[in-house]
């Protein structure tokens, strides 16, 4: 990406940014400084307060602009969107300003406040499908049945130079010189919008998308060379859960682009923290995004001294959700390892673990004895944060004669293993698997109905974490003979699905 910045596509993009009418209604945000996130990384950091909108999020300034745009006539027919929250709010708004009827079409797994704001605005809520793709087909259904005019989130010329106004405050705010600009990516107006007008101003400023690893639709389409549609979109970042990147945005990405970085959850909760730290604010998980590219970009290419510019896009998150980033925080930022460590069924076994621990911090221990020589414990180990540090405290262990694994990175182990260590059964040709269940009523019922009579379940664990999606791990009993119907039952549910028959921490601990 960006290989042909002297090859102009931006098509009067300068212009359209200067020209847009975005403080009718938004505020010109600070860039404030971040001393701790600068003092841990060795670089100036910035952070474009874009939380601080109206709306908690950028996205007025696209709606707007474009709402603006519009002739007298195709506001008179009154608009429809189609938003997983954040669009959804900037065009309420901007339609109660302009005296214009406004309806909104969301998904059923928007968090709440996001839905509650909107009809606070006065638009109308109408909540259909589990994601943004379902939400959008049904709006464009309803803009070609009654007339209404379909305000896009992001593949827009108007909205892009909406967005593209972030990047005018940020170099008139900033007289110096800025290194790189990191921004989060959904359907990437943002970042079209940022990196055309700074390969105007600023052409030696590298513009970095960041992407969730479950949803990086600019990464696919920069490796296909064309927008392309993703198999499955991750609902953590909900802000950005976008299937595929915008025709007309991912023209301009891929001129003024530089690099995509893609983050894990637990790097973008790490971030949430970060945010926190330094300007007490909490930042939803698309809003966090920047920073989590930022510390992750430095950490692979060492950039030392120079001037970084992390966008916090939104701050529309549930309160309930704080739950689970504040759980993965601290493995995004290497300060928890998680073990499954298999010491001696005796006396005494314990107290020699401990030692062989030193002075290290015990975060978390389960332990339930099940017979047999050997004890299974799942414990988490605080850390300092450094490299390498988890890899030490597990061969001090193997050197004192315990068997370790490892279960830092593993996600069934994290969300639920480590809640139900104790249980073990006796349950013939039982295969374990990871669903994401949509965080709405008839879910589970839905799929017990599909499943029908056929398998027994004989575990379930379900924990809400306040997300747009259940996480839900579930042992059946398939017998052999009927694996390919059970593959087939598993397609047509439609859940996305992980086995975990063969992870260590069901056989450590469940099975």
């Amino acid at each position: 990406m960006g290989a042909c910045h002297s090859i102009d596509v931006s098509d009067g993009y300068l212009e359209r940014i200067l020209r847009a009418p975005v403080y009718d209604v938004a505020r010109e945000t600070p860039l404030d400084s971040a001393p701790r996130l600068s003092a841990s990384l060795g670089n100036t950091v910035l952070i474009k307060r874009e939380d601080l909108q109206p709306v908690f999020s950028f996205k007025l300034r696209g709606a707007y602009s474009k709402m603006c745009a519009l002739a007298d006539d195709e506001r008179a027919r009154g608009v429809i969107a189609a938003s997983a929250g954040n669009h959804a709010q900037g065009v309420a708004l901007s339609a109660q300003r302009l005296g214009v009827d406004a309806r909104i079409v969301m998904p059923r797994t928007t968090p709440t406040i996001k839905v509650e704001a909107v009809r606070a605005l006065g638009a109308e809520a109408i909540l259909v499908g589990d994601g943004y793709d379902e939400a959008y087909a049904y709006a464009r259904e309803l803009s070609a049945q009654h007339g209404y005019t379909f305000i896009h989130a992001y593949d827009d010329p108007d909205v892009i130079a909406g967005q593209g106004t972030v990047a005018m405050e940020i170099f008139r705010q900033r007289r110096g010189t800025i290194d790189c600009i990191f921004v989060p990516v959904g359907g990437g107006g943002l970042v079209a919008g940022i990196g055309t007008y700074a390969r105007h101003v600023q052409p030696t400023t590298r513009i970095i998308g960041v992407e969730p690893n479950d949803a990086a639709c600019l990464s696919a389409a920069c490796e296909a060379g064309h927008p392309v549609a993703l198999d499955h979109v991750g609902l953590f970042a909900d802000g950005v859960a976008v299937r595929q990147i915008g025709d007309e945005t991912f023209r301009l990405a891929k001129d003024c682009v530089d690099e995509v970085v893609v983050v894990d959850t637990d790097e973008i909760c790490a971030a949430i923290k970060d945010l926190f730290e330094d300007t007490r604010s909490i930042a939803e998980p698309a809003g966090a995004l920047g920073v989590a590219g930022m510390k992750r970009y430095v950490a692979d290419h060492g950039c030392q001294g120079q001037t970084l510019v992390a966008i916090e896009s939104g701050a529309n998150m549930n309160f309930d959700r704080l739950r689970h980033v504040a759980e993965r925080a601290d493995f995004g930022e290497r300060r928890e390892a998680l073990l499954g460590v298999v010491i001696p069924e005796r006396r005494g076994s314990f107290l020699e673990f401990c030692n062989a621990l030193g002075d290290l911090s015990v975060t978390e221990f389960n332990y339930r004895y099940g017979g047999g020589e050997g004890a299974h414990i799942f414990v988490g180990v605080g850390l300092g944060g450094g490299v390498g540090e988890a890899a030490a405290i597990q061969q001090r262990l193997r050197d004192a004669g315990f068997e370790v694994v490892d279960m830092t990175g593993n996600e069934a182990a994290k969300l639920h293993v480590r809640y139900m260590v104790g249980g073990r059964a006796e349950a013939d040709d039982e295969r374990l698997v990871r669903f994401e269940f949509p965080e709405r009523p008839g879910a589970l019922l839905r799929f017990l109905t599909a499943m029908g009579d056929r398998w027994n379940i004989s575990l379930f664990h379900y924990r809400n974490h306040g997300a747009a999606f259940g996480r839900v791990l579930a042992g059946i009993q398939v017998p052999h003979a009927e694996g390919d119907a059970f593959l087939r039952f598993l397609e047509e549910i439609g859940y996305p699905a992980v086995e975990e028959t063969d992870n260590p921490a069901y056989d450590l601990f469940l099975r």
